[in-house]
């Protein structure tokens, strides 16, 4: 998790927990109190639920990044080992093709 994403997540626990405290030492009828109480623990769930749908949509879309990312770079380093090794294969047929010519003429000499 993020550096920001802990201080949201820091925050909103944070406003649930002081306006529970608050709603608690408030002075007010004991069933009002409670419905505050069940009114809060509603919002503060309704604000996680939210902050951990957020969070879940970031890592879904940081994932996909990076494995466009990933894909990407594997296909390049597949293309240029192709290259490459066309480059191998070409030089290799041009050192055969003198190996071939030298050995030729040491056999006339011969």
């Amino acid at each position: 998790m993020s550096k920001s994403e802990n201080t949201l997540i820091g925050i909103i626990i944070g406003t649930a927990i002081g306006a529970t405290l608050g709603v608690l030492f408030a002075p007010d009828k004991g069933t009002n109190t409670r419905q505050r109480i069940a009114d809060e623990a509603i919002a503060a769930k309704d604000k996680i639920a939210d902050t951990a749908h957020d969070l879940k949509d970031n890592v879904v879309n940081t994932v996909s990044n990076k494995k466009q990312t990933l894909d990407e770079e594997v296909e390049t380093l597949m293309s240029n080992a192709s290259y490459k090794a066309e480059d191998v294969i070409e030089i290799l047929e041009k050192k055969l093709k003198n190996l071939k010519e030298k050995n030729k003429k040491m056999q006339k000499t011969v």
